[in-house]
């Protein structure tokens, strides 16, 4: 793909540019159409209807938001849905924003809590994944992730899922939900055992919460990275540390906003942390329901940061390095954004 020329429009260049993403939700990925395929074969709270589906999207609060997303969860009920959800995201991080490579965080938990066996979670998964990379060139890869608000019994279930039923392309192991009220220190037997089979560490920490909720997810569970990481700006230790290790925060702006983690994006701190050395990726979380994109989430990072194309370029060369895509998958794309950057 031609990018348009330096003079021409950023998000347009944007759009074009192959991108990896390293922090999005599997069923938080849902857009309007696939929840309203699902609705249609699922009918009951959530509508399926494009007018009803915009209305039942504009959240009040972010509680209302956490009920609007468990309604969907809700609609995901067999292995032929997991493999629609999963297709269909696939789709749409292709062909809408150019995503080549793709780290999807999957909460297996909430499925099987619902009675989908876990075999069946796995095989519609994986088929799903050999049919996105064969239909649109998307490599993707999962995260299993806990849901910490269901506490040790969640963790138990996911760490089995993760050894006795690994899927072929699962490459990390994650902690997620509400941060208050969840001490990431209960989860280090866990974490131990699935880095000690290979997987990587890669739990949410100071999304809502302060400082010591990163210190000790990298102290307590071997976070390899970090999912948002927002309030390590509040540490100059912390800022130095991470930077020294070079670990990466998985940076999602318009998410921090939905959450109030920050106020506005005025004062969201990547600025803080690219300038303090900080390893950054530009990620969109849960991007239909915060009304974002990837595509939007690197508009935003490039404002905050006075970047042009060049500099958007190494945010998605960034994204690459802070990766655990395969080597050849790794150079294939940088190479592909290199080409893209020199065309413009």
């Amino acid at each position: 793909m031609t990018p348009p020329t330096a003079a021409g429009d950023l998000a347009a260049y944007v759009r074009g540019l192959p991108k990896a993403e390293l922090h999005v939700h599997h069923v938080g990925s849902a857009s309007m159409r696939i929840v309203g395929e699902l609705a249609e074969r699922h009918p009951g709270t959530v509508p399926s209807e494009p007018e009803a589906l915009r209305a039942f999207y504009e959240f009040r609060d972010f509680a209302h938001f956490i009920e609007v997303y468990l309604a969907v969860v809700d609609l995901v009920r067999t292995p032929e849905d997991v493999r629609y959800l999963t297709y269909e995201v696939a789709r749409e991080l292709a062909t809408e924003q150019r995503v080549r490579y793709a780290e999807l965080t999957c909460t297996p938990y909430t499925s099987v809590l619902r009675g989908i066996a876990i075999e069946g979670y796995t095989e519609a998964i994986e088929d799903a994944r050999v049919a996105a990379e064969r239909d649109f060139g998307l490599v993707l890869r999962w995260i299993y992730d806990i849901p910490g608000e269901s506490g040790i019994p969640a963790a138990d279930a996911t760490l089995g899922f993760a050894l006795d039923h690994r899927p072929d392309a699962l490459v990390g192991f994650g902690l997620g939900g509400p941060e208050i009220g969840v001490p990431r220190p209960q989860f280090k037997a866990h974490f131990d055992a699935a880095r000690a089979a290979g997987l990587h560490a890669v739990p949410h920490a100071g999304e809502t919460t302060g400082p010591e909720t990163i210190w000790s997810s990298l102290r307590d569970l071997g976070a390899e990275r970090i999912g948002h990481g927002t309030s390590a700006a509040a540490d100059p230790n912390l800022l130095a540390h991470l930077a020294e290790h070079q670990i990466p925060l998985e940076v999602c702006p318009s998410s921090n906003i939905a959450t109030r983690a920050v106020a506005t994006l005025a004062e969201h701190p990547l600025r803080t942390f690219v300038e303090a050395g900080v390893p950054v990726s530009i990620n969109s979380d849960d991007p239909p329901m915060f009304g974002t994109s990837l595509n939007r989430e690197y508009e935003i990072a490039a404002d905050l940061l006075g970047l042009g194309a060049p500099g958007v370029s190494d945010l998605a060369r960034a994204a690459v390095h802070a990766s655990f895509a395969p080597d050849a998958v790794r150079a294939g794309l940088l190479a592909e954004i290199d080409a893209y950057s020199c065309e413009a």
